[in-house]
C-alpha cells in the first residue's frame, strides 16, 4: 500500500518549464551579448558549456543543465576576463529573469486541479532563489507555491537532499509524503536521497531511457500529474 502523497516539490527549468524553448533561445542571446561581436569568442563561450549554437540548444551532456548557477559562471568567466565573476553572475541572473517562458501547460489551470486534491506544491531549483520568484511572477503562480527554494537559499543544491527536506519540514510532511518531480538525473538523485516519491518528466534533455532508472514513474509532462496521482491512490 502506498503512502498518501501531501505535497509536490517541482524542479523549473525543464519541468515547470519546457528546457529547451525557454533556455536554448535564451542561452543563444546570452552568449551574443557576452562575445560582443567576436565569432570566436562566442563559439568558446558556448563550447565551455556544451551548447549548440546552430542549433540553439544545450547537448545533453552540458554541466549546466542541471548544474546550479556558479558551475555555468565557473565556465564562462575565465572566458570574459574583463568581468569580475560575481557581477557576472549577477548579470546572469538578470537576464535569466528576463527570459521568455514556455511552460509545458497552462500552469494555472494545473495547480486549480492540485490545489482541489488539497496537495501543497514548492518550488526546488539548482537556478538562483531571485530567478525562480521572478520567473513564478511572471508567469502569474508565484503565490501558488508555499516555498521557492534555490541553491542559494542556504540549503545548497541538487542532489543533495538538503533543499527537499526545507521544504518538507517547512509543510510538517514526512519526506515520503512528498514527490520530487524534475526532468534530470539530478532532481531524481536528490529525491531518492531525501527518501522522497521520484517523478521523472521529458520536457528536458533527458530521455525516458535515462530517468526510469531513477525514478518510481516517468511521465510526459506535468500535465500527467493529476491523472497519475488519482490512478496511484486507486492502486492501479
Amino acid at each position: 500500500m502506498t503512502g498518501k502523497i501531501k505535497g509536490l516539490l517541482f524542479d523549473k527549468d525543464g519541468t515547470l518549464l519546457d528546457f529547451d524553448a525557454t533556455w536554448g533561445q535564451w542561452a543563444s542571446r546570452f552568449f551574443e551579448d557576452l562575445a560582443q561581436g567576436d565569432p570566436e569568442l562566442l563559439a568558446r563561450l558556448a563550447g565551455a558549456v556544451d551548447f549548440d549554437i546552430a542549433a540553439k540548444k544545450f547537448n545533453p551532456t552540458s554541466p549546466v543543465i542541471a548544474g546550479t548557477a556558479d558551475v555555468a559562471i565557473d565556465l564562462l568567466q575565465p572566458l570574459v576576463p574583463h568581468w569580475e565573476w560575481q557581477a557576472l553572475m549577477d548579470y546572469g541572473n538578470e537576464k535569466a529573469a528576463q527570459a521568455e517562458l514556455a511552460t509545458p501547460c497552462p500552469l494555472p489551470q494545473l495547480f486549480d486541479r492540485l490545489d482541489e486534491m488539497g496537495l501543497t506544491l514548492g518550488v526546488a531549483t539548482n537556478d538562483a532563489e531571485s530567478s525562480a520568484q521572478a520567473h513564478m511572477r511572471r508567469l502569474g503562480v508565484e503565490g501558488r507555491f508555499a516555498r521557492i527554494l534555490g541553491f542559494d537559499s542556504g540549503f545548497g543544491g541538487k542532489p543533495a537532499p538538503q533543499m527537499l527536506w526545507a521544504f518538507s519540514e517547512h509543510c510538517g510532511f514526512a519526506p515520503d509524503e512528498v514527490a520530487m518531480i524534475g526532468d534530470s538525473t539530478h532532481d531524481l538523485h536528490a529525491g531518492r536521497n531525501a527518501g522522497m516519491v521520484c517523478v521523472g518528466v521529458l520536457t528536458g534533455p533527458a530521455s525516458r531511457i535515462e530517468l526510469a532508472p531513477h525514478a518510481d514513474v516517468v511521465l510526459d509532462t506535468i500535465a500527467d500529474i493529476p491523472d497519475w496521482l488519482e490512478a496511484r491512490e486507486a492502486g492501479l
